[in-house]
This record gives C-alpha cells, sequence and structure tokens, in this order.
C-alpha cells in the first residue's frame, strides 16, 4: 500500500487526536493535540510540521484526482487543482500508526483530524465540527478575524465534548 515517507513524530501522529484547521493560502488557524506525544527523536517545529501536513494533504488530493475512475478528465499528478476540484480523498491510514480524516471546504478551509487507526468514517463528525462548531462559535465570532489563526474557548469546549461523545478523547 502507498505510505507517506514522513516520519510519524512529525505528523505528531495519535494516539491522541490531533486536529489542525488550514485556511486556502495554507495559514494555521487552529492546532490543537489532545495528549502532545513526547519523543526522543529530533524536534521539528510547528511551522514545519504545519507544511509538512499540508504537503501530505495536497500530495494525496493529487493522487486521488489522477486516479479517480469517475473523473470524466483524470489530470496528470501534481497538476493544480482548484478548491474542491477532483477531491475525493476524505481520510488515509498509514501503516497502523495513524488515519487522516480530511475535509475541504469550498471557502478552501481545510480540517484534518488525525486518529488512531481503527477509527472509522467520521464524515459525519467532521460535517458536524464545521457547521455546528466552527461557523457557530468561530465564524460568527466578533474577535475572530479571516486568515489569522485564533484560538476560543467556546471552540475548543466544543470539541472536547463532540470528541468525547463519539469517544475520540477520553
Amino acid at each position: 500500500p502507498f505510505s507517506p515517507s514522513l516520519p510519524l513524530s512529525i505528523l505528531t501522529h495519535p494516539p491522541s487526536p490531533t486536529l489542525r484547521i488550514y485556511d486556502r493560502a495554507g495559514t494555521t488557524l487552529f492546532f490543537h493535540e489532545w495528549q502532545p506525544q513526547t519523543s526522543k527523536k529530533a524536534v521539528t517545529s510547528f511551522t514545519e510540521k504545519a507544511k509538512l501536513v499540508q504537503g501530505l494533504i495536497w500530495s494525496l488530493k493529487s493522487l486521488s484526482a489522477t486516479i479517480d475512475p469517475t473523473s470524466t478528465t483524470n489530470k496528470q499528478m501534481g497538476t493544480p487543482m482548484r478548491i474542491g476540484e477532483g477531491c475525493s480523498f476524505k481520510s488515509f491510514t498509514s501503516d497502523d500508526d495513524y488515519t487522516l480524516h480530511m475535509m475541504e471546504l469550498p471557502s478552501g478551509i481545510v480540517f484534518a483530524l488525525f486518529t488512531a487507526v481503527g477509527v472509522g468514517d467520521l464524515r459525519d463528525v467532521m460535517r458536524d465540527l464545521y457547521q455546528n462548531l466552527y461557523v457557530e462559535l468561530v465564524v460568527k465570532n466578533p474577535e475572530f478575524v479571516v486568515g489569522k489563526p485564533f484560538q476560543f474557548d467556546s471552540f475548543l469546549q466544543g470539541l472536547n465534548k463532540r470528541l468525547m461523545a463519539v469517544r475520540l478523547v477520553g
């Protein structure tokens, strides 16, 4: 099976969930790791990790668009795509280490949720996080500035509650 060549410590893979939210320009708007992993390996900067995760998402989207059997026009691998175009990639599981659940919105916002392997399909959970938490508690928050990172307690509390309800965090 296809496996990214990124070291797992760089991706800050689970056992505990990690959520990253990016805007269309690639800015990390939000990052939260529920139980930060400690590692004796070289520490990679937050910015470097964010770029590596974004590169992984771009590569997987490009690969899935290239081999998509339902597409009438198969693009060549690496061809630039418009936001939402050819995005049949929803999740990716590495060799028994982590699963990346991804949701890209028409606005270009990308939710990337890393979980343990075997969690199952989280599309409904991702949609719920966007509609009922991100839109209601972030976008409608008067302190939110488009394109700028945010850290709102109400959003984090809502995330904790939702992820506890689906047993992703304890």
